[in-house]
C-alpha cells in the first residue's frame, strides 16, 4: 500500500479529526478523500465553518455505520455574546440589532440556563442543512429568503456556566451536552431573547461525541489535518485510523460460531437458542456481531426469538 499520494486500498475505519475553523465539514471530507485516495469518506455530523473540534469521519465500509454515530450525544464549549443579534445567529453574520446589556450578571443568567435544560422546542436556523421543499435552508438564506421552519424537540442534558465576562456586551462561556440535532447558535439566540437583550454565538468547540462520556470520541483522540498529513506521508496512518468496531462502542457484543458467520453474511437470522451465552440485549436493540477471533462482522438486532443481521461488513 502506498503511503504518499498514491491510492490506499482496503481502508476501513474511523478518523477523529480536530476540525479547524473556517473550513466546512465537507471541505474536510474532500481533503481526506484526496489524501487517502478513497472515494467513500463521510462525516457523522456537520460542524459550522466557525466551529472547531471533534469531527468523526467514516472511511471505506465504515461509512455504512455513520448513522449509528450521527445519532450520538454531543458536547460543546461555546461563548455567547449578549446584546448583539445577527442574521446568521453567530458572530460571522450581519448585525441586525444591538443594545447595551451591561447590566446583565452571571447570577441573572443562571436561572435562565435552568429553563433551557431538558426537552425543549427549537427552531432550526436558516443557515442550517435542513431541507425545505427539497432545498437546503442555507441555500435559501444565501438568496435572502426566510421560510417557516417547524420547531423540533431536542434535549439539553447539561447547560453549565463556566465563565462570565462583564461589559456592554457581556460574554458567557458555557458547557453544553445535548442530543443530536441541537443547534447551539439557536440556543444562543433563544437565551438572548429570554434575557431581553438578544444573543449570538461567538465561538463553538465540540469536545466529544458518543452514546455517553464513557463511550465517546474526544478531543484527546482527535488529530489535526497537519498531523494526519504527517501520518500519511510517514506510512503511519494505522496509528490514527480506528477499526470499524469502535463505531459500536457501548453496545452489546454477540460472538458468532464459525458456521454462523456465513449465515449472517448471507442475511440469515440465527435463533437465539443457537447462540449460547448472550450479553443482556433488549428487544430491537442493536448489537455488534463478532466472529470467534474478535473480528467485526456487522450489526444485528434481536427480533422476537432470533438475531437478525442489519448491516454486514464484507
Amino acid at each position: 500500500m502506498k503511503t504518499g499520494d498514491g491510492i490506499k486500498s482496503s481502508l476501513n475505519g474511523l478518523l477523529v479529526i480536530d476540525k479547524p475553523a473556517q473550513r466546512t465539514s465537507h471541505d474536510v471530507v474532500q481533503w481526506v478523500r484526496r489524501r487517502l485516495g478513497v472515494r467513500r469518506v463521510g462525516h457523522t455530523g456537520t460542524l459550522d465553518p466557525l466551529a472547531t473540534g471533534v469531527l468523526v469521519l467514516c472511511v471505506g465500509q465504515a461509512t455504512r455505520l455513520a448513522e449509528y454515530l450521527s445519532a450520538s450525544r454531543k458536547a460543546y464549549l461555546t461563548e455567547i455574546v449578549f446584546g448583539v443579534e445577527t442574521d446568521t445567529l453567530d458572530i460571522t453574520g450581519k448585525v441586525v440589532r444591538e443594545c447595551d446589556a451591561g447590566y446583565l450578571t452571571a447570577e441573572a443568567l443562571k436561572p435562565i440556563l435552568k429553563r433551557f435544560c431538558g426537552l425543549i422546542q427549537q427552531v432550526p436556523p436558516m443557515v442550517s442543512a435542513k431541507r425545505h421543499q427539497g432545498r437546503r435552508l442555507y441555500d435559501l438564506a444565501r438568496e435572502g429568503l426566510v421560510v417557516e421552519r417547524p420547531p423540533q424537540t431536542v434535549q439539553i442534558e447539561r447547560l453549565e456556566l463556566l465563565d462570565f465576562r462583564a461589559g456592554d456586551h457581556p460574554v458567557a462561556k458555557l458547557e453544553v451536552v445535548c442530543s443530536s440535532g441541537t443547534y447551539i447558535r439557536s440556543l444562543a439566540a433563544d437565551l438572548g431573547a429570554a434575557l431581553g437583550v438578544g444573543g449570538t454565538m461567538q465561538s463553538l468547540r465540540r469536545t466529544w461525541v458518543g452514546t455517553d462520556e464513557q463511550h465517546a470520541f474526544t478531543l484527546a483522540q482527535a488529530v489535526t489535518l497537519d498531523v494526519l498529513e504527517q501520518r500519511i506521508v510517514e506510512g503511519r496512518l494505522h496509528e490514527v485510523l480506528l477499526p470499524p468496531l469502535v463505531a459500536m462502542a457501548g453496545r452489546p457484543q454477540v460472538v458468532l460460531s464459525e458456521p454462523q458467520v456465513p449465515r449472517i453474511r448471507h442475511g440469515q437470522a440465527i435463533p437465539l437458542s443457537d447462540l449460547g451465552r448472550m450479553p443482556p440485549v433488549s428487544p430491537n436493540e442493536l448489537c455488534a456481531l463478532l466472529d470467534a477471533d474478535g473480528n467485526f462482522i456487522g450489526v444485528g438486532r434481536i427480533e422476537e426469538s432470533r438475531l437478525q443481521p442489519v448491516k454486514v461488513m464484507h
